[in-house]
């Protein structure tokens, strides 16, 4: 299923875990969603991988899928699991690393 174009995923069950693959020593991404009002990236992170601090000017929703990291919102550190779900707010510096190889679904909400 991860080869399928986004117009092939619509009105289906999904199982975003599937959608996007790990690929070893680095990050791999697969946006499944792009509007003007917002997106959907899937996001892949081999271990010891993470993204560094930064800040984005959309409220941001990510959620693990798969596996375990480390967050950084405006200095305060959070450990996430699969299932656990962070709003980072538009403009606050951000950052996070894979402890184990993980997945996330990152959703970015335009103004």
């Amino acid at each position: 299923m991860a080869k399928e174009s986004r117009a092939e995923l619509q009105g289906k069950v999904l199982q975003l875990a599937d959608l996007v693959s790990y690929q070893d020593g680095t990050v791999a991404s697969r946006m499944i969603i792009n509007k003007p009002s917002g997106s959907i990236t899937l996001f892949s992170f081999d271990e010891d991988e993470g993204l560094s601090e930064h800040t984005a000017p959309y409220d941001a929703v990510v959620t693990i899928l798969d596996g375990e990291c480390e967050v950084w919102v405006a200095g305060d550190t959070h450990q996430m699991k699969e299932g656990e779900t962070i709003i980072f707010p538009a403009n606050v510096p951000h950052a996070l690393s894979a402890v184990t190889r993980f997945k996330m679904s990152l959703t970015m909400i335009r103004e």
